[in-house]
């Protein structure tokens, strides 16, 4: 053990001294990639984020999370071993996408409300990628194909489901929190008790819950922008190290089975580092490759997530006890199962999406600034499927709710 702890310390130094010479022999290069960074997060991240994390955290100091968790016990907790508070995040992170999930469920274990298993499996199934991402920026400014941006949007979000079955097995023996403990009142109403218990607890006037949101999203939006800039550098001195030209030949022959070509391996070393890049090399592989193949690398790609948004939840995990490794393990099960279900179901798929137009594009001149396109565009797709997304699990967990407290005969 003391062997291999002092091989990966030499490592990691020689290769980052490696990256340092890269880095100072390459400036102009190192400062195109890191003005690409930031112009992704200025752009895009930042608008697209900072209302979900500021809402959320207003929320949850108004005790919405108590109220929908008291709500959403019947289908959390045997779906996903999770109590009911995490259908607020599973609804906030299928709308937001990575990685306010991780900063939704450190909030959560902070206080108390979830256990450290609990954090874990949370954590590790709905870290997504948002709906307006999928279907917008991949399926069609990438690919200019929106019938196709319906298709990963399926796959990505019901294999994260599937995902989050299969780690409700995830660490069986630690502590749970309590069930609620049910009494003759209507679900609705003890939700409503939660809340106002969870308000009183908190205590804090709004300006200063407001002044607390604002002042932590601005701080986890600063951390999500370093990473994107130094993982946008990163990757780009790979590329003058030829690093990467050295991993997209191995992944060159563990595609050689499957018949596919060279590009497909430039798509996946992409996607390793950073999701944006991967599905953009995944569009750009030549059009004689069936595009079936294309949205399952894609979906692979998108439901990974890059190392960039994992050093990202890493960054923001460690102010807890939840362990980063279960969370890395899920997005390589995600990637692996949301790939399969493209591959199985991409007939009846696209059969179902027949009617769907095939080419409008979402990358293009704007007349008013790109920023408050990103963040109008932010608050009304994601905030309607956030509003779907809680509707329908509230309707399931009444139907659970009613279906196990029928009185028996």
């Amino acid at each position: 053990m003391a062997r291999r702890s002092h091989f990966l310390t030499l490592f990691v130094a020689l290769f980052s001294i490696g990256l340092v010479i890269a880095l100072v022999s390459n400036p102009q290069t190192s400062f195109q990639a890191a003005l690409r960074g930031l112009n992704i997060w200025w752009e895009v991240v930042f608008p697209a984020t900072l209302p979900f994390i500021v809402l959320s955290e207003i929320l949850m100091g108004f005790g919405v999370v108590h109220f929908v968790g008291v709500l959403l016990e019947p289908l959390m907790r045997p779906l996903f071993n999770v109590p009911g508070t995490g259908g607020f995040i599973l609804t906030m992170g299928f709308a937001s996408g990575y990685p306010v999930t991780a900063k939704l469920t450190t909030s959560l274990r902070e206080s108390g409300t979830i256990t450290r298993a609990e954090g874990e499996r949370l954590v590790s199934f709905v870290t997504t990628g948002d709906p307006l991402f999928v279907i917008g920026a991949v399926a069609v400014g990438f690919f200019h194909n929106e019938q196709l941006g319906f298709i990963l949007a399926a796959t990505h979000y019901v294999s994260a489901l599937l995902l989050g079955i299969m780690y409700r097995f995830h660490a069986p023996r630690d502590l749970a929190t309590k069930p609620i403990s049910k009494n003759k009142l209507p679900l609705l109403l003890r939700a409503l008790q939660a809340m106002h218990r969870a308000r009183l607890n908190d205590g804090r006037a709004f300006g200063r819950l407001m002044g607390d949101a604002v002042h932590s999203a601005l701080q986890t939006l600063l951390m999500i922008g370093g990473f994107l800039i130094v993982f946008s550098v990163i990757l780009q001195l790979l590329g003058t190290l030829n690093i990467t030209q050295f991993l997209s030949a191995v992944f060159t022959v563990l595609l050689a089975p499957f018949d596919l070509p060279p590009q497909f391996a430039k798509a996946l070393i992409s996607g390793l580092f950073e999701v944006t890049l991967g599905a953009q090399a995944t569009s750009e592989v030549p059009g004689q490759v069936s595009l079936m193949w294309k949205a399952a690398i894609a979906s692979a790609v998108l439901s990974w997530g890059g190392l960039s948004v994992h050093a990202q939840v890493a960054s923001i995990l460690s102010s807890t006890d939840i362990r980063v490794a279960p969370y890395l393990l899920a997005r390589f099960i995600h990637a692996i199962l949301a790939a399969i279900m493209t591959l199985i179901f991409w007939g009846p798929l696209t059969r179902m999406t027949e009617g769907i137009a095939a080419s409008k594009p979402v990358f293009q001149v704007y007349d008013q600034p790109r920023m408050l396109h990103a963040w109008s565009d932010s608050l009304s797709h994601n905030g309607l499927t956030a509003t779907l997304i809680f509707i329908v699990l509230i309707i399931i967990s009444l139907l659970l709710y009613r279906q196990v407290s029928r009185p028996t005969r």
